[in-house]
């Protein structure tokens, strides 16, 4: 079965270029971001991993963990990370997990099930399904999926407002209009009754139309 919003992250044990990880309890009572990729030595991916080490700042201000993948061996990895720091100006500085066996990416529905042997040998064209963003809540809920084609970067401020998104709206029983950022105002959900609104919400509100409650950020 694939996986779905609200699923239980799959749990394993793997090795990484900061050792040996269970991902359950690396994630421990933070957020997390999975990110993949379909092999080392890859264009796309050099740009994508080396922003992500200049973002990671923006991540640890929010208590996310970021980790990526790719269906090559720890060592390859580490050696992919010269390039990345000369041409990027970053280095990855947050574990890059190993899987050669596929079992990771295989759990998480990156690469067809029924794919047998290991990485050695496969190309970047082989692994094209790999290219796969997960969001983890503190629960090891899956909160969001983002699958990329391999032509096109993916846009990692857009994972962070995402990030800020989920966030709040876990906390607070709101959610965000389109193209929402940090600060902007809110909506508040429609299981809110006007009479538990006031309470929850005694500033009140704007409401262009009754299904549309429109309030400050909370706890800005």
């Amino acid at each position: 079965m694939a996986l779905q919003l609200g699923d239980t992250a799959p749990d394993f044990t793997a090795e990484t270029t900061q050792g040996k990880i269970n991902f359950h309890d690396w994630i421990g009572d933070g957020w997390a971001v999975l990110f993949s990729h379909p092999k080392d030595f890859t264009p796309v991916c050099t740009t994508e991993l080396g922003y992500m080490a200049k973002l990671k700042p923006e991540f640890d201000k929010r208590g996310v963990k970021i980790i990526g993948i790719s269906i090559d061996s720890v060592e390859d990895h580490k050696k992919w990370a010269d390039d990345i720091k000369e041409t990027q100006g970053h280095a990855p500085n947050y574990p890059l997990i190993g899987d050669t066996d596929l079992k990771v990416a295989k759990a998480y529905g990156m690469i067809h099930p029924n794919v047998s042997g290991g990485a050695k040998g496969r190309t970047a064209v082989d692994n094209a399904t790999v290219r796969t963003v997960f969001v983890i809540g503190p629960d090891k809920k899956i909160k969001l999926m983002i699958t990329y084609p391999m032509s096109t970067g993916r846009n990692f401020d857009e994972v962070l407002r995402v990030v800020d998104s989920l966030q709040l709206t876990a906390k607070h029983q709101v959610a965000t209009p389109v193209n929402w950022k940090k600060g902007e105002d809110v909506i508040i959900v429609p299981s809110v009754k006007d009479e538990d609104a006031k309470k929850k919400f005694p500033g009140g509100w704007k409401a262009p139309r009754p299904y549309l409650r429109i309030i400050p950020q909370p706890g800005k």
